[in-house]
């Protein structure tokens, strides 16, 4: 068998996706929610309710701009539970 032009562009453009796959994955940098005093009732709200929404709701009442400030370049701030990830139990 025979490997055309047509084949090696075809291995080269796989080539080129797995490469970039790679690129972009890597270790995760963003924080997971703290499993403190402070953070407790959102594990509860999530393990009653099953809902990140819910439980995001009181997220502001602490990271606001006059309490505990977000970082430069913060994405938006109504959808924390969609980058920070809560703990398993045990972590």
């Amino acid at each position: 068998m025979r490997i055309t032009g047509k084949d090696w562009l075809f291995i080269t453009l796989i080539g080129v996706v797995l490469l970039l796959i790679v690129a972009v994955s890597g270790k995760e940098r963003t924080s997971k929610v703290p499993y403190d005093s402070a953070h407790l009732p959102f594990y509860e709200i999530m393990k009653k309710t099953g809902s990140k929404k819910e439980a995001e709701k009181g997220c502001e009442a602490c990271h606001n701009e006059k309490a505990i400030l977000f970082p430069k370049r913060h994405p938006r701030k109504n959808r924390c539970l969609f980058c920070h990830k809560m703990k398993q139990e045990g972590q």
